[in-house]
């Protein structure tokens, strides 16, 4: 099939993707190697800011344990003119409609301000616990259906770790390990027992693993939804027992609780100021 956006996204067996999708189980996924074209892929790899930089254009930086040595940069107005082009090609209707084509997902929408998603960068020592993602945007009232990350970092050392790992639903059994190849894209579904994780990284100093991530959701809940509300939910690997008593699920009273909190403590700062 002809790409929707043939300057920018190589051509697309939308068959093959397809059933490498509905056969991946418990996790639906399909991963495609060089997804970009690769003149557009060079462009846009080398339009990434540094760690630092990416700091500088308003990034957010993450230091937990189970979310370290990263930046992630969602606002698109920040953007270079490379990533803005990609950004907005896989928030586009034609995008959308290939995406529920392969995936039986109707409806799809595109978060334009990229909550969660956008540039990411890890640098050495980083790493990704593993967890399920939040399931609704309450923003927009919008149900999490998929996932999509292009790995942008050019002669990517599979050596340096960082791989993408698939578990099952008890985190007991790592069912898919992925290296973020250089132009390798990935989109897997969200469901509460979709976890996923980042190995631990060890590229040398001054080198990133980079991505572009976004996310996908309807105004409709999935099928088989138990009327449960939850931002991300992490889950210790085999070995990870003092992981296993620092973050929970929340739920959509304490979801409700946290942002009342966060909006308690902006009006305090304002009244400070003025």
């Amino acid at each position: 099939m002809q790409s929707p956006h043939p300057d920018i996204i190589r051509r697309i067996d939308i068959q093959a993707i397809s059933q490498r999708y509905r056969e991946a189980a418990p996790t639906h996924f399909f991963a495609i190697d060089g997804f970009l074209q690769p003149e557009f892929a060079q462009h846009l790899a080398a339009s990434f800011p540094s760690f630092q930089g990416a700091l500088d254009r308003g990034g957010k930086e993450f230091t937990r344990v189970n979310e370290r040595v990263k930046v992630q940069l969602t606002d698109a107005s920040r953007f270079s003119v490379p990533a803005a082009r990609l950004h907005e090609a896989l928030a586009s209707p034609e995008w959308l409609e290939l995406l529920s084509g392969v995936t039986g997902i109707e409806n799809l929408h595109a978060d334009p301000e990229l909550k969660g998603g956008g540039l990411h960068l890890v640098g050495p020592g980083g790493g990704l616990g593993v967890h399920a993602d939040f399931n609704f945007l309450e923003k927009r009232r919008w149900f999490r259906r998929l996932n999509i990350l292009v790995y942008l970092t050019p002669d990517w050392d599979e050596e340096w770790g960082g791989d993408f790992e698939l578990w099952d639903p008890e985190v007991r059994e790592l069912r898919e390990v992925i290296p973020p190849r250089f132009n390798c894209c990935m989109v897997f579904n969200t469901t509460r027992t979709s976890f996923h994780g980042v190995r631990t990284i060890r590229c040398p100093e001054g080198v990133t693993r980079n991505a572009f991530a976004a996310f996908y959701y309807t105004e409709e809940p999935p099928e088989g939804w138990n009327g449960e509300y939850h931002s991300t939910i992490y889950r210790a690997r085999p070995g990870e027992w003092r992981k296993r008593f620092v973050e929970m699920p929340l739920d959509r009273a304490a979801f409700r609780m946290r942002h009342a909190w966060r909006a308690a403590r902006r009006l305090r700062r304002r009244v400070g100021r003025s």
